[in-house]
């Protein structure tokens, strides 16, 4: 009798024992691909945010655009062909972050437009953009989100965050129709900065 009470008792007690390691291995197994998947949502959120943009800076210094005369305007005697001219301006205010400048609608004598970002000072970003707009310029949280909403034109990504900058506009492009421009992060959906446009 006292020998079979010891036999089940050992036996008993291998089997708490087999099952506790099994229960540890679990979690480690557990705990190892909690720490993984962690490890990849980070990455996939720094590579999609890129924060260090924020401490980067490029600054962008091209000349004002120029342009061949239009044909038949250089006759000898002639007045002189016009240069470029500024039909539109703003002033850029801040909104999800601060940026400071001036935008110019310039027509070039050829009769070509180019968009000017002068004195451009931003936060650099993911995928920005100039865009074209047809809303309000508003001030503060309000005017970040605003210009998707209706009628846009991107002109291209953002050369630099810094500096003096030329973005070409489509022949196509009826500039009757758009009444501000902005730098758009387009990854974000979210207005950096914008100007109203107001005809020089």
């Amino acid at each position: 009798m006292t020998g079979t009470t010891t036999t089940t008792t050992t036996t008993t007690t291998t089997t708490t024992g087999a099952v506790s390691g099994t229960g540890r291995r679990r979690r480690r197994r557990l705990l190892t691909g909690a720490l993984i998947a962690a490890a990849l949502v980070l990455g996939a959120g720094l590579y999609w945010a890129e924060p260090w943009k924020l401490w980067q800076n490029s600054t962008v210094s091209e000349a004002l655009p120029t342009a061949p005369a239009a044909p038949g305007t250089s006759r000898p005697g002639a007045a002189p062909a016009p240069g470029p001219q500024t039909i539109a301006q703003g002033s850029l205010i801040s909104h999800e972050h601060g940026t400071t400048g001036t935008v110019k609608l310039i027509k070039l004598p050829d009769g070509s437009r180019t968009l000017r970002l002068e004195n451009l000072d931003t936060s650099s970003g993911p995928d920005l953009r100039v865009w074209l707009t047809d809303a309000p310029v508003k001030e503060g949280a309000d005017g970040w989100f605003v210009f998707d909403d209706g009628k846009y034109v991107s002109l291209g990504k953002l050369k630099g965050n810094k500096g003096d900058q030329n973005y070409e506009i489509p022949a196509d492009v009826n500039l009757a129709d758009y009444s501000s421009v902005t730098i758009w992060c387009d990854r974000f959906n979210v207005s950096f900065g914008a100007a109203a446009l107001q005809a020089a």
